[in-house]
């Protein structure tokens, strides 16, 4: 989901029609004549909540742990960059300077257009184009004493860790759910709530209550399932800070 508002709209929605569905199968098909089945509808509600649970669970921590890793992984990119622009002071001119303005200009165009572009989808050019200057510039070093080959060892170690966790991150930015997973999510969701509905009850404001709790609980777990599964994307996405904190500790210096 792209914005709050869509959210609201699609929980509410899905809360009406569980509600509207229940009014519709008490005018098709009363509840005291439903009663006699209640023991084999509760039954199978018993299996079918049973089983969408579980599957429900997993996906939210499955699409939760994505997101964590998305978000570690940005941290350690942010601090191969920093540790590029501090080993860097090891290098002579012009190679040092060099090096340092490339980090600050990556760390500059991550904040200020990868993420507004992983958003939208897009290809990364400008970032990939500087990642690409930095290692121009740590192979053209040539070392006249064993402290600068040490330096290079080091710098072209931590532009191994930055070209890795970028290229993760890319990956991450474009994967999502796929249609097959939604699709069991979906039909177990419907599936659960249409037997809820099924089941004759002689409070009639009680069961509807219970329809309710169920439509709002199912609709909330697949919101927060939409919301995150793509970790740069919607409303609950990896926030920059990293590469804040990043650009601060290079200004500093």
């Amino acid at each position: 989901m792209e914005t709050v508002s869509q959210n609201f709209f699609v929980i509410a929605g899905a809360v009406i029609l569980s509600l509207l569905l229940m009014i519709g199968l008490d005018r098709v098909w009363p509840s005291d004549k439903r009663r006699n089945y209640n023991e084999l509808i509760g039954s199978q509600l018993s299996i079918l909540g049973t089983t969408y649970a579980v599957m429900l669970g997993f996906m939210l921590f499955a699409v939760w742990s994505a997101y964590r890793e998305a978000d570690l992984n940005v941290g350690l990119e942010a601090n191969a960059v920093v540790d590029i622009y501090h080993l860097a002071e090891g290098f002579s001119e012009p190679q040092r300077t060099q090096l340092q303005n490339s980090a600050r200009s990556y760390a500059d165009v991550v904040l200020n257009r990868d993420w507004q572009q992983m958003a939208a989808s897009e290809e990364l050019k400008q970032s990939s184009k500087i990642e690409a200057e930095m290692w121009k510039t740590a192979t053209s070093v040539q070392p006249k004493s064993e402290a600068e080959q040490t330096t290079q060892d080091h710098i072209l170690s931590e532009l191994s860790v930055l070209t890795e966790h970028r290229f993760t991150r890319v990956l991450q930015s474009t994967t999502r759910l796929p249609d097959v997973l939604w699709c069991v999510l979906l039909v177990g969701g419907i599936l659960t709530i249409v037997s809820a509905c099924m089941f004759g009850s002689q409070n009639r404001k009680l069961q509807a209550l219970q329809v309710f709790s169920l439509a709002l609980l199912v609709s909330l777990s697949l919101v927060a399932i939409a919301d995150i599964h793509r970790p740069f994307h919607g409303v609950i996405r990896v926030r920059n800070s990293a590469f804040q904190q990043a650009r601060q500790s290079m200004q500093a210096f």
